[in-house]
Parts: C-alpha cells; sequence; structure tokens
C-alpha cells in the first residue's frame, strides 16, 4: 500500500490496531482497499460498518488532508510494516501498538537501548534533581530518553536529557498542529533543535482529549527497554505507564521515597509488590539489564551523590567514615541527633550506596 492508503487505513472507525494487524498479515504486502467486497465481507463478519468503510475509502479524504500536512511540515509517516518503524512495537506482547505513527525530529527510534522516565506532574524538587541525576549518569550510553512531555517528572526527564547531551524522544497525546501543554513548547522546540523526536499516534487537527493520555502512554512503554518511575502518587498515569510496560514484559524501577512523602507512595508501592526493581542510581538499572555501567570509577559515582548531601546526612557519613563501624545509638550520642532522625538520614545515605546496614543496627561507609 502507498502511504496514503497507510494513513487511510489507520483512520477506519472501529479497525483497531490489532485487527488491523492480524488483516495485514492475511493479506501480506497486497492493498487493502482492493480487496474484493465478498473477501472484506468475511473478513469482519458482522462489523460489516468496518468492510464498508474500506471499500468505500470513507477515510481517504482525511488522509489526504494529513499527508499533505506531514510533507508540508516535515513529518514522516512510519507504518508499521516500514523498516524504519520502531521494531519494538512490533512484537507479540505489544500488538495493541498503533500501526501509523507521526514522527517529528531525527532521533533513531530503534536505537540499541532506550530509556523512559515517567512520574507525577507535581514534581518536588527533590524528584527533579533525581531524575537529572539519573539522566546524567547515562550519558555515557548515548541512549535517547523517553517521556510525554508534561509538566513535572516528564519535562525534567526531557530537560536532563537535552542538559546532558542525550537525545530524547516526547509522545504526544495529540497531534503534531500542536504541543499541550502550552507552556512546555519552547521545550519541545529545544528537543528538536538537538536531535530529539516528537511521536504520536493522532493525525493533525485532533482534539485534546484527557483519554488519549492513557492511551499515549502505551506508546511510552513499548518505545523503551526500561521504564523509571521517579514519583508517583498511589494513582496516576504514571503508575498506569508502569503496569503497561510490566505487560509488554519491559523491566520497571521504581526510585523510592521517605513513608511519609505523597509522591512516593506509588513507586514504594510499585518496590514493596515487587512490580519494580529499587534503583538508587543508575547503576542499579545497568546492573540489572545487563548494559556497560556508566559511572566505571566508583570514586566520581560518590563526588556526584556527596555533592548533594544535606548537613545532616554530611556530618553522619563523616562520623562513619571516621570510626568505620558505629551503632544507631551510638551516632545519636555523638551527633546529638534524635534517633528517629539519625535513622532517617541514613536511610537516604544507603539508599545513596554510602552507607551499609549491618545487623543489629551497625552501619559502615561503602568504598
Amino acid at each position: 500500500m502507498d502511504k496514503l492508503s497507510q494513513i487511510a487505513l489507520s483512520m477506519i472507525p472501529g479497525l483497531g490496531s490489532i485487527s488491523c494487524r492480524k488483516l495485514l498479515e492475511a493479506y501480506p504486502g497486497q492493498d487493502i482497499f482492493a480487496l474484493p467486497p465478498a473477501e472484506l465481507a468475511a473478513a469482519f463478519g458482522t462489523h460489516r460498518d468496518i468492510a464498508d468503510a474500506i471499500r468505500s475509502k470513507a477515510t481517504h479524504a482525511r488522509a489526504e488532508e494529513e499527508l499533505r500536512f506531514c510533507e508540508r511540515s516535515g513529518i514522516r509517516v512510519l507504518f508499521c510494516t516500514d523498516d524504519d518503524y520502531p521494531a519494538r512495537l512490533n512484537r507479540e506482547e505489544t500488538q495493541d501498538c498503533p500501526v501509523v505513527l507521526y514522527v517529528l525530529g531525527d532521533t533513531d527510534l530503534n536505537a540499541e537501548r532506550m530509556l523512559a522516565f515517567v512520574g507525577t506532574r507535581r514534581a518536588t524538587q527533590q524528584g527533579r534533581d533525581v531524575t537529572d541525576r539519573l539522566v546524567g549518569q547515562m550519558k555515557p550510553l548515548g541512549l535517547p530518553i523517553v517521556s510525554g512531555l508534561a509538566y513535572g517528572i516528564d519535562a525534567a526527564a526531557h530537560s536532563a536529557a537535552l542538559t546532558h547531551g542525550l537525545p530524547t524522544v516526547a509522545v504526544l497525546g495529540h497531534g503534531l498542529d500542536r504541543i499541550y501543554p502550552a507552556a512546555n513548547r519552547p521545550l519541545a522546540k529545544r528537543i528538536l533543535e538537538q536531535g530529539g523526536a516528537l511521536v504520536t499516534e493522532y493525525p493533525n487537527g485532533t482534539a485534546i482529549n484527557p483519554g488519549y493520555f492513557p492511551a499515549r502512554n502505551r506508546i511510552i512503554a513499548a518505545l523503551a527497554d526500561a521504564t523509571v518511575v521517579v514519583e508517583a502518587s498511589e494513582k496516576g498515569g504514571a503508575l498506569i505507564t508502569a503496569a503497561i510496560a510490566g505487560s509488554y514484559h519491559r523491566e520497571v524501577f521504581a526510585v523510592p521515597g521517605r513513608l511519609s512523602d505523597a509522591y512516593s507512595r506509588g513507586t514504594n508501592n510499585l518496590i514493596a509488590t515487587q512490580r519494580a526493581q529499587m534503583v538508587r542510581d543508575a547503576g542499579d538499572i545497568t546492573d540489572y539489564m545487563g548494559w556497560p555501567r556508566p559511572l566505571t570509577d566508583k570514586a566520581d559515582a560518590q563526588t556526584v551523590l556527596l555533592s548533594e548531601l544535606s548537613p545532616d546526612g554530611q556530618r553522619l557519613y563523616d562520623l562513619l567514615k571516621k570510626h568505620q563501624q558505629l551503632a544507631l545509638d551510638e551516632m545519636g550520642g555523638l551527633t546529638g541527633m534524635p534517633l528517629p532522625r539519625v535513622a532517617g538520614v541514613l536511610f537516604d545515605l544507603e539508599m545513596q550506596k554510602l552507607v551499609r546496614a549491618l545487623p543489629g543496627s551497625i552501619y559502615q561507609p561503602m568504598g
């Protein structure tokens, strides 16, 4: 089929991605719109409306409009049978992914490794900082960072990729004739200027619809080899993306947080229910995925972490470096800090792989 027919086929009302892929498998290399009426009727049975729409070419006028828009705008139209269509979306477990993608930008969507970051739209400064640090540690791998161009963690992930010189892919829940939210237009512009890409399954003119954004999440999950959830409440789009990633046999990682933090409840629950691997630094991701370690020099990794310590964290870390091994109550006595505060700070240090907990509430520095 030519590009016009491919777009028109994707626009047939009621013809979902799974059914469309089955139709293409049944008639490989053939123009679906040229099939005899009897074959179309047999293919769709009681769904005569779909067969009638194909036979009448009801969507061709709209497809022509979209094709002209794409040609004017420099947008690539990738069909699921094209060589440059993302292979990760063509796997057996991802048959519900769209048969057509509209791509603005140059990023290779079949890169050897791809990593997605998702999280709450109401990200804390700590969440944005953690995102920047994790993405920055991935720089030596040169892999594309995938997210959804939403407020919060999405925007932080794209921005971090741009800052650290990594390509980044923004998956949109609308057509490429607009950017939503509008406040992220400058970010979208930077993504394109620095070799990234904007990707969507929706043609131009598609109205903003809240229901399209959860659907968009399946593309984020499918494009990446693994998804990292940085901050998430008990419900929300980030957890939807994590669930989809799991169903696609992709790895899911989550950044832990304090039990009292609202936007750590979702990530902590993912870890507690073993739906995600705990991630404290990029090494946790690369080791689990079998990728090269991004920070091979342990001293360099610790320098990055030490520069971000709180005053109390620095105080306890220095104390452990001096004594090499101390009990929790000993550190409370030496510093005058309340034991609950000592325990909380030690937890943070342990998550950053700066201290190791031993039996009996004994701690020692790592490295």
